[in-house]
């Protein structure tokens, strides 16, 4: 158990910062797409129940694999152990996200 990678990413969805935990997470087949599969969520068996991992637990329920756009992810760690997930606005203060820049893939046209 000790040896098994734990990942937090954080990713734009619909004006709402998605912070969730995993286990892999590759480039993926899909060209532009982040692959997160083996999503983790806190037990069920908690007292404290927070309404945010809720949401997350129920909109990703029976979910194997995502697939998030590339220019959609803020941010992805490697983490010692797992958190809450959660979702929140963005910040309004002094962190100012902007999307990486990235090159529109166009394929080459056969001549």
């Amino acid at each position: 158990m000790g040896d098994e990678r734990v990942y937090r990413i954080s990713f734009m969805q619909q004006g709402e910062v998605y912070e969730l935990y995993s286990r892999h997470v590759s480039q993926g087949g899909l060209l532009g797409f982040v692959e997160i599969e083996e999503l983790l969520f806190g037990e069920r068996s908690k007292v404290v129940v927070d309404p945010s991992e809720e949401r997350l637990k129920s909109e990703f329920e029976g979910v194997r694999r995502i697939y998030v756009p590339m220019h959609a992810v803020i941010r992805i760690d490697e983490v010692e152990r797992q958190g809450v997930s959660r979702i929140s606005e963005p910040s309004d203060g002094g962190d100012k996200v902007a999307p990486f820049p990235m090159p529109v893939y166009t394929p080459a046209k056969p001549d």
